[in-house]
């Protein structure tokens, strides 16, 4: 049970620094301490991640960095691809689903080596100097709309919170401060994660309330503990240990599965 809780206050207190981390880690995480495939451990992994998105986005409300309209206007278009996700996940044998896993595992270590700094010094979705607050127009919509069908359906489909996707690509395409993308990428999570969540027990999921409850309480205080680091290391510093810490967990499942 130790295992279980340290491997869940390592998982929240990525999430605490990256607002994309936890997600992508909770199931290979549960896999490997509780002996569980993708499909029994992507459920537990997604409470916990939620839970703790739901903790954080409190938390950027306070702060006032929450971009909700943006955030809810994603998680709109995400949710039903989220359930295209858990349904086309009960068609995929084990081994291929942890072989997909492991590659997106991959590319998002990729993404976080090579990627890190490149912003677009024009973005596409803007911000009104004023208020900070999007302009929305038809280009902002869709394109935080295809954000949101893309995130949705990997929510579903692998039981990750699609963090690790919305993160970079906000930073990517809007001229958001980088505690703003956090706290809005967090309440997606949350949003999205609640609906994938409700998914799994229509679909007659029954979580293991004993391991569900420590490893959601575990994330909860590595949540608070990586919100309190954030302002001590370097965000660059974060990237790299966590896509080390991919790169290691992606090649183990991918053997494992091979």
């Amino acid at each position: 049970m130790w295992v279980l809780v340290l491997e869940g206050i390592a998982i929240g207190t990525l999430l605490g620094l990256t607002g994309a981390g936890g997600g992508i880690l909770a199931v290979p995480a549960l896999m490997a301490s509780q002996g569980w495939s993708v499909a029994q451990a992507a459920p537990v992994g997604l409470i916990a991640v939620t839970m703790s998105a739901f903790i954080s986005t409190i938390q950027g409300f306070v702060q006032h960095v929450v971009r909700y309209r943006a955030a809810i206007w994603i998680a709109i278009l995400a949710i039903p691809f989220a359930h295209f996700g858990v349904v086309f996940s009960h068609f995929i044998p084990k081994a291929y689903m942890t072989l997909l896993f492991s590659c997106v595992m991959f590319f998002v270590a990729y993404r976080l080596f090579f990627k890190q700094n490149i912003e677009q010094p024009n973005p596409l979705c803007k911000l009104n100097p004023n208020t900070g607050r999007f302009l929305w127009n038809k280009k902002t919509a869709v394109i935080l709309g295809c954000v949101g069908i893309f995130s949705g359906f990997l929510t579903g489909l692998l039981g990750v919170g699609g963090g690790f996707i919305i993160v970079p690509v906000l930073k990517r395409l809007t001229n958001l401060g980088m505690k703003s993308i956090i706290s809005t990428s967090l309440m997606i999570v949350g949003l999205i994660g609640s609906f994938t969540i409700i998914l799994h027990l229509l679909e007659g999921f029954s979580y293991p309330k004993t391991i569900t409850i420590m490893f959601v309480i575990a994330c909860i205080v590595g949540l608070l503990v990586g919100k309190q680091l954030l302002n001590i290391i370097s965000p660059k510093v974060v990237q790299r240990i966590f896509a080390l810490t991919v790169v290691c967990v992606a090649t183990n499942m991918f053997l494992t599965a091979v």
